[in-house]
């Protein structure tokens, strides 16, 4: 079979997920399950746990267990190390700086909101109470990173 006859199928990114509510963890997992696309989704509930999935510390030192992610979802309000530094420590890092960090957050502070993009956040999402539109801002997330843009190369050094 030549090459113009072979159907390609590109396997996605994997997706960090950085939420302490399982309700709001629950919902977003729920929309990107039935995308048709196929996310592999990996969640950690705070700040040290984020940062340990990404430099690969403690139980999340096998690479199976914690693939870079092409792209991460992170809440500000977070137990212990917030989202803010989380952020911080994730933009001022050469080996992470690449990875895409969409802020999915209650907070429309303006002071958040500037702080985040002086950080470096790719983009800033206020999360909407209405069922609806939660589902209509997931979907536009998924369809924006995961189909219109071409994310990093996420393969491991």
């Amino acid at each position: 079979m030549n090459r113009d006859s072979t159907l390609f199928v590109q396997k996605k990114p994997p997706l960090l997920v950085v939420e302490d509510s399982n309700e709001d963890f629950e919902a977003l997992q729920r929309f990107l399950l039935r995308s048709h696309l196929k996310i592999p989704i990996h969640r950690c509930v705070n700040g040290e746990q984020a940062l340990a999935f990404l430099y690969r510390k403690g139980k999340y030192s096998d690479r199976q267990i914690s693939p870079r992610p092409g792209l991460i979802v992170l809440d500000l309000n977070l137990p212990g190390t917030d989202g803010r530094e989380v952020l911080r420590q994730i933009k001022q890092d050469d080996h992470l700086k690449t990875i895409p960090v969409v802020v999915f957050t209650t907070s429309d502070n303006p002071k958040d909101i500037d702080d985040c993009y002086q950080y470096g956040v790719n983009s800033y999402i206020v999360k909407p109470i209405n069922f609806e539109q939660l589902k209509q801002y997931v979907q536009g997330l998924v369809d924006y990173w995961f189909e219109v843009t071409t994310l990093p190369d996420c393969l491991e050094d």
